[in-house]
């Protein structure tokens, strides 16, 4: 889930590849840019504070890598170790869990939206069903920008401003993507016959 996209890229940028990085315990030298960054003690924690977070046992290890790759970062950027890697680790691991948390809860939001969404009136099941596919038909043809625009304006109901902000261009242009891409679909449909 969330935290198995991020494990992967720490293993990757850990070891300069997609090997598997070197895990606690293994023999290497204190100067190795390779040495695995928590001890088996702070792993054992880190796993723990996941757990207890309420991160399911599948997502454990991917966890245990965020926190790796969070020192690690941390020490490429020049800033010293922390005083105590173990309690630093510990809240790093509550902040992913917290994290997961968060995400679950979205993906828990959009289900219940999705849902709502099929629950609402249409004028009847053949006809919805044709609408349906005209729009998700007409949303492919768009290009990427203007579909994007549609999907978290109507989709995802995001605000003019909060689209803008988080795609970082000016509302005016936000608008303005909206405005060609729902004449383009109103024509799609007209020219399809479906409204």
């Amino acid at each position: 889930m969330l935290l198995r996209g991020r494990a992967r890229r720490a293993r990757e940028a850990h070891t300069g590849s997609g090997d598997v990085p070197p895990r606690a315990g293994d023999h290497r030298s204190e100067s190795d840019p390779l040495s695995d960054p928590l001890d088996a003690a702070q792993e054992r924690r880190v796993r723990a504070v996941l757990a207890l977070g309420g991160v399911p046992q599948a997502d454990l290890p991917d966890g245990v890598q965020q926190v790796r790759l969070r020192l690690l970062e941390r020490a490429a950027s020049g800033r010293e170790a922390p005083r105590d890697v173990s309690a630093w680790a510990a809240v790093v691991a509550s902040n992913l869990a917290m994290d997961w948390h968060r995400a679950k809860r979205r993906q828990e939001r959009l289900g219940e939206r999705l849902a709502a969404l099929r629950q609402t009136e249409h004028p009847s099941g053949e006809d919805s069903s044709v609408l349906s596919v005209a729009v998700a038909q007409g949303l492919d043809e768009l290009p990427d920008a203007q579909r994007q625009v549609v999907v978290l304006r109507f989709y995802a109901d995001l605000p003019v401003r909060s689209i803008a902000e988080q795609l970082g261009v000016p509302e005016g242009t936000v608008k303005s993507r909206l405005h060609t891409a729902v004449r383009a679909l109103r024509a799609r449909l007209h020219e399809d016959e479906v409204v």
